[in-house]
């Protein structure tokens, strides 16, 4: 919920700007009694304030709204989209991970030029908590549509960098890869997502490339939301980071 806030307020708020002071000065800087813990994710909190400081988000979505006139002014594509979204719905015109899965692999598997098996459940989860404002699990049609803006722009992204048509992006491909995607990454960063994302030979195939760019795109939004005098740090408490890296 604290990173749904973040990304869709685009800031703390001034209610959370006293516990936002107050928090993990000793965690972040490997001070106080942290230890190693506190040096890595001291380390981690460097690393991706360095590539946020380059990366240029797509502008959050619009609040939720009911279905009205607005079908006119779409496009054939977003129009197709409404009515399989309206389809699996339920009468609160949400959708569930699972739901957001059927809906995108619908639509992937018409595009056969890319090879994959789609999207599994704990990627279309992670899609949701990244969007989810209330943490009810579920994501409204504009949540959707800019979810679906982004994943479309990545994929393009992926083929591009599928230079062998094997269905994977290589080890050797993936940092400018990551960089075409807007993500400015140091080695070390790399290395770090090429150990939780790739497989076993470094390469990454669709599900995990576009869950690792949903995970980058949700951190780095919620870091600059933070970071409201571009210094780089951020002070968060112990719930906040729980919520931010557990709902995610």
């Amino acid at each position: 919920m604290f990173l749904a806030k973040a990304l869709l307020s685009g800031g703390s708020g001034s209610s959370r700007g006293g516990s936002l002071a107050r928090g993990l000065g000793g965690l972040l800087t490997g001070g106080g009694g942290a230890g190693n813990i506190g040096g890595l994710v001291g380390g981690l909190v460097n690393l991706i304030s360095e590539a946020a400081a380059q990366y240029n988000p797509e502008p959050p979505p619009p609040p939720r709204n009911h279905f009205t006139n607005v079908e006119a002014q779409e496009s054939d594509e977003i129009r197709q989209f409404r009515r399989l979204f309206a389809q699996l719905a339920g009468d609160d015109m949400e959708v569930c991970a699972t739901e957001l899965r059927d809906i995108l692999n619908k639509v992937l598997s018409r595009h056969q030029d890319l090879k994959t098996d789609g999207f599994s459940l704990d990627t279309c989860r992670s899609m949701v908590a990244v969007m989810d404002s209330d943490t009810s699990g579920k994501l409204g049609f504009e949540e959707f549509k800019y979810l679906w803006n982004n994943v479309k722009k990545w994929q393009c992204v992926y083929k591009q960098y599928d230079t062998d048509q094997s269905g994977a992006v290589g080890r050797a491909q993936l940092p400018n890869a990551l960089k075409a995607a807007g993500f400015h990454l140091n080695e070390q960063l790399c290395q770090v997502i090429v150990r939780r994302y790739a497989a076993e030979d470094g390469s990454m195939d669709f599900n995990s490339f576009i869950s690792c760019l949903v995970r980058l795109d949700s951190m780095f939004r919620a870091f600059k939301s933070l970071d409201q005098d571009g210094s780089g740090h951020v002070k968060v408490t112990i719930e906040d980071w729980l919520q931010l890296t557990m709902y995610s």
